[in-house]
């Protein structure tokens, strides 16, 4: 190639390009700008630092593969080699790999967490608890060291002081800050409060990451308390405000959340009391007068009023028992006296029958006595033994010896010849 040769425009900007696509990098920046239309083949965007920008290209099924949704201030880690687009004479970053850096990696980490939690209800509006309306114990976790338990204290102490605070003193950021936290809330727990506080002054994103871990989190939900966060300030919200019974905004809203205003408190019981107040002198007034109405009934002031029906009952029921007793006497003994004059008719007569009755029943069994039947000529006959009747020709044959039974004796005979019914008509 002949280098004194002057390039064309296409010639000079391939040269660029093929140097550019041999530098390959790692670059740290901020988005400032993104584009991304439904359509395009590749994600368009400039990252910068604050003294330079670099337009950026992606194409779309890297893009898509790395499954982040670029925006505008998302702190990003791109890897990638520089390039040339030729047609527009103009450089660009041809991204191959993206990734979240600094505290934009954090926060993917802490929305996955937040995700799974989500997902095994610890998040559930169902599993939270409500707060004691009046708690007695109050333990509060936190630094000892930081601005947030002088908030929490001098709250608590002037909206109510009534109540027992409990302190456990913990670290809450840096190296160690998730154990302690995890410590700080199992002895809290043991002390037995009715509520449990966990607080911290603001800090950067990262300085509130021990409060967005999954130990953390589940420490919270065992908790036998409910549990009220104030965790940095109103922008920051952490897995451990969203576990949580109750989330307050900053340490002094969370101590205001626990703890019910004094004044209020006052104002509430004097409300109260001259409610209690009214209502016991409206009782009494009302029951006054149900006493005057009962004492003006005439049962109080005249005793006959309640007593003179009674004993005008009373004598008149004596008055007719008078009457009727002897009325009833009368009458059972003219009873008496007609059923003995009834006796006194009746007793012959049933004599008289029951005398005549024998007679009469003598006369018919004479009447029915089989001697009575052969005294008219009658007879009976009995077999040879004087015991079998003879009712029919069939039990007897010529030569049997027989007894006719007559009135005054028996008939030995011997039968010669037998004749039944139908013969002896026909002879």
């Amino acid at each position: 190639m002949d280098d004194d040769r002057a390039l064309s425009v296409t010639e000079a900007m391939t040269r660029a390009k093929g140097a550019l696509e041999t530098v390959r990098v790692r670059v740290v920046g901020e988005v400032s700008e993104f584009n991304d239309k439904p359509g395009y083949k590749a994600a368009y965007f400039t990252i910068c630092d604050g003294s330079a920008a670099m337009p950026c290209m992606m194409w779309r099924d890297a893009y898509a593969a790395s499954g982040i949704s670029l925006t505008c201030g998302m702190l990003v880690e791109l890897t990638g080699q520089f390039s040339a687009y030729v047609p527009k004479g103009r450089m660009q970053f041809t991204v191959r790999r993206l990734e979240l850096a600094g505290e934009g990696r954090l926060r993917l980490q802490v929305a996955e967490l937040a995700r799974r939690l989500e997902a095994e209800g610890l998040m559930s509006e169902a599993r939270k608890r409500p707060l004691p309306r009046y708690p007695e114990r109050i333990a509060v976790v936190t630094s000892p060291r930081g601005k947030a338990v002088h908030d929490v204290l001098r709250t608590l102490r002037r909206r109510y002081p009534l109540a027992e605070v409990l302190l456990a003193g913990v670290q809450v950021e840096g190296e160690g800050a998730e154990e302690a936290i995890i410590e700080g809330l199992t002895v809290a727990s043991a002390a037995g409060p009715d509520v449990i506080v966990l607080v911290r002054g603001g800090g950067s994103y990262e300085d509130l990451m021990p409060f967005s871990t999954e130990t953390v989190a589940r420490a919270i939900a065992s908790c036998p308390a409910p549990v009220v966060t104030g965790i940095g300030h109103e922008p920051d919200t952490s897995i451990a405000d969203m576990v949580a019974d109750v989330r307050a905004s900053t340490p002094t809203a969370a101590a205001e959340a626990v703890a019910p205003d004094l004044v209020d408190v006052a104002a509430m019981l004097s409300r109260d009391r001259r409610s209690l107040a009214r209502a016991l002198e409206h009782r009494v007034a009302r029951d006054a007068h149900r006493v005057a109405r009962v004492a003006q009934r005439p049962a109080f002031s005249d005793p006959h009023a309640l007593l003179g029906t009674a004993a005008q009952a009373l004598d008149l029921a004596g008055m007719r028992l008078g009457r009727a007793i002897p009325e009833r006497l009368a009458r059972d003994s003219q009873r008496v006296e007609y059923v003995r004059q009834r006796l006194l008719t009746a007793g012959p007569r049933m004599v008289e029958r029951a005398a005549s009755r024998p007679s009469l029943l003598a006369a018919r069994l004479e009447d029915l006595s089989p001697l009575a039947i052969l005294a008219r000529g009658w007879s009976a006959t009995f077999a040879k033994d004087g015991r079998t009747v003879i009712r029919s020709v069939r039990q007897v044959r010529a030569g049997d010896e027989l007894g006719v039974r007559v009135s005054d004796g028996v008939i030995r005979c011997d039968v010669v010849g037998v004749e039944d019914g139908e013969e002896h008509e026909r002879t």
